[in-house]
């Protein structure tokens, strides 16, 4: 008979820590995603260091800075799947992220400089404000806007309802598809414009809000945060005896989810596992990876109330396993495998996907049926892709799309796949690209 047995691999610090989030009312309990990386983004997380590189599934916590520079762009998730998004040189700061006395999460983000984009689902009586020059946007429903701010003005423009932009003069209303703006240098006086402006990175948020919509369709867990990529990158499978399994396309047989990452560490936490895969945050926060025989490893959900941070699972593992340790004796961020600090530029044209790859090197959204894929890679061992880049304000037509301008569902230029005869697909390997 098959008996689980939970293996946790963490810091002491850490683990107690951990244990505790879920009930805990402390302001600095929360913890939220950093989701997606494109070109340059640094990271402050307080430890010490400074400004780092930063990379996708780095953990956000009360206090840490985020910063892109001049190719820089960046998207944080929060639990409710509600997302912020940063342009280049732009500065925020997550002041709070706290709980109220009543268990609703309430979350302060500083807009220091730069431009930033909000889609705020509303849920559950959560409060979410974003402070900028000496204005601040309360939100207690669902909005969708942008918010830019620099040394002379700042502006605020409305896609999703009515805001209210609470300042030193007063409550300003800005109206669904309005636009205000306020002169930094003259008291913040405000105006309302005359026009509604594009910005070239309107279609990327565009784009982004689409490809969460589109496969954050069917969640039925507690969160938001990570599901999408789950849905894009793998799918689940029912198995006797352990019940329903997810696992991420081009796994192969070798593979482990605990092959690429990075040790991050946090004041007052330890060391937190960043996984390196694109969908790599939900699985390493909640339920356990098991390994099956004949199947490998797959994440089984669960244990939605206990926050477990970075590496477990339950049985003996895979035939030689051996679990990422955190190190001793240092705060600066550790590499493993493939390692996490890997800065996310434009997609190449042409990669080659092949088994044991688990998705590394995929941006999101980038190709229509990875399933598909999948099944192609498992015969063969290893797909070849052509595909247009993703979204690039630079370009002369800025806004790329999925692939090449269209919603990952439509099929429209989309990536093209061809087989190639790089062996069997239990064979390991990962993603690369030429």
């Amino acid at each position: 008979m098959y008996k689980p047995r939970l293996h946790a691999i963490v810091g002491t610090a850490l683990a107690c820590v951990f244990w505790a989030l879920p009930a805990a009312a402390d302001s600095q309990a929360r913890i939220v995603r950093l989701s997606d990386v494109h070109g340059t983004v640094q990271i402050d997380k307080n430890s010490g260091l400074g400004f780092e590189n930063a990379f996708a599934n780095l953990p956000i916590t009360q206090g840490t800075q985020l910063r892109t520079r001049e190719s820089g762009r960046a998207e944080i998730e929060f639990e409710d799947g509600s997302t912020l998004r940063v342009t280049p040189n732009t500065t925020i700061e997550f002041s709070r992220l706290g709980l109220s006395d009543a268990g609703k999460r309430v979350t302060v983000v500083d807009l220091v400089a730069g431009r930033a984009y909000v889609n705020w689902l509303g849920k559950s009586g959560d409060e979410f404000t974003l402070s900028f020059s000496e204005e601040k946007v309360l939100l207690t429903q669902a909005a969708h806007f942008r918010v830019s701010n620099s040394s002379s003005n700042a502006e605020v423009a409305s896609f999703k309802n009515d805001l209210d932009v609470v300042g030193p003069s007063g409550t300003v209303k800005v109206e669904k598809k309005k636009m205000v703006t306020f002169a930094v240098n003259d008291n913040d006086k405000s105006a309302v414009a005359k026009n509604f402006e594009e910005d070239p990175y309107d279609q990327w948020d565009k784009q982004s809000i689409e490809y969460h919509d589109q496969y954050s369709k069917n969640n039925s867990t507690p969160y938001g945060y990570g599901y999408s990529d789950l849905s894009y990158y793998g799918g689940y499978s029912n198995f006797a005896g352990y019940g329903m399994l997810w696992q991420p396309y081009f796994a192969g047989v070798g593979w482990n989810p605990f092959m690429d990452g990075a040790w991050a560490w946090y004041p007052g936490m330890g060391y937190m596992w960043a996984s390196a895969y694109p969908w790599g945050w939900m699985p390493y926060y909640y339920g356990n990876w098991l390994f099956v025989p004949g199947f490998g490893w797959g994440w089984q959900p669960g244990g939605w109330n206990t926050w477990r941070g970075g590496i477990h699972y339950v049985g003996a593992g895979a035939v030689g396993f051996h679990a990422p340790v955190p190190p001793a004796g240092t705060v600066s961020t550790v590499a493993v495998g493939k390692g996490g600090p890997v800065l996310a530029n434009s997609p190449l044209l042409h990669s080659v996907i092949r088994s044991g790859s688990a998705g590394l090197g995929i941006p999101r959204g980038s190709y229509e049926n990875l399933h598909h894929l999948n099944t192609q890679v498992a015969k063969t061992g290893s797909v070849e892709l052509h595909g247009a880049r993703q979204f690039s304000a630079g370009s002369a037509h800025a806004g790329g799309g999925f692939g090449g301008g269209a919603h990952p569902a439509s099929g429209a230029g989309m990536g093209h796949a061809s087989a190639g005869a790089a062996g069997h697909a239990s064979g390991g390997g990962g993603h690369s690209g030429h």
